[in-house]
C-alpha cells in the first residue's frame, strides 16, 4: 500500500517538473478549437440581467406604471393627486441612482425609473400650474401652499391614525 503512494507522488512531481522545463510558448499552445463568439441574443440570455432573472422582468412590469402616468396626461389636473405624483418623483430619482450603484448594474431598470420621475415631475408641474391659475398666485406661492396643505394632512394622520385609516378605506 505504501509503495503505491510513493509511486504516485513520484509521477506527480515528474509531470510538474516537466511543465516548467518547457518553453513558455509551448505550454500555452493548444489543439482545441477557439470558442465560437456568442450572438448578441445568446449573450443577453446568459447575462446577469437577462430574461432568466428578475432584473429583466421587474423593469418590464414597471413600464406599466410609467404608461399609466402617461395616460394621466389626458386627465384634468384637478383630479390628479399631488402626494402620489410627488411619490413617483421621489421613487424615480432614488431608484435611478440606486440602479447604477448596485451590482449587476441594471441600466434597463434605471431607464424605467428615470422616466417614472419625469412623468411624476410633469404631473406635479401640471398640478401646481392648475392651483396657481385658480388663485392667481405665482408658482412659488402655489408650491408653499401645497406644502402647507400636505404638512397639515401629515400632522392629522399622526395625531389621529385610526381616523386616517378609516378615511383611506372608504
Amino acid at each position: 500500500m505504501s509503495q503505491r503512494v510513493g509511486l504516485r507522488l513520484l509521477r506527480a512531481t515528474q509531470s510538474f517538473r516537466a511543465t516548467f522545463r518547457q518553453p513558455f510558448q509551448r505550454r500555452i499552445q493548444t489543439d482545441a478549437a477557439p470558442e465560437a463568439a456568442q450572438s448578441k441574443l445568446a449573450a443577453l440570455w446568459a447575462s446577469p440581467v437577462g430574461p432568466k432573472t428578475v432584473h429583466f422582468w421587474a423593469p418590464i412590469m414597471k413600464w406599466g406604471v410609467v404608461i399609466a402616468g402617461i395616460a394621466d396626461f389626458a386627465r384634468p389636473a384637478e383630479s390628479l393627486s399631488l402626494t402620489q405624483n410627488l411619490a413617483l418623483v421621489g421613487t424615480g430619482a432614488i431608484w435611478t441612482r440606486w440602479c447604477l450603484i448596485i451590482r449587476p448594474k441594471n441600466v434597463f431598470l434605471a431607464t424605467v425609473n428615470f422616466f417614472l420621475g419625469v412623468v411624476g415631475t410633469i404631473q406635479v408641474a401640471r398640478i401646481f400650474l392648475y392651483q396657481r391659475s385658480l388663485k392667481n398666485q405665482s408658482l412659488g406661492e402655489s408650491v408653499k401652499d401645497a406644502a402647507k396643505t400636505q404638512g397639515h394632512v401629515a400632522k392629522e394622520a399622526v395625531k389621529h391614525p385610526e381616523e386616517t385609516i378609516q378615511k383611506a378605506l372608504k
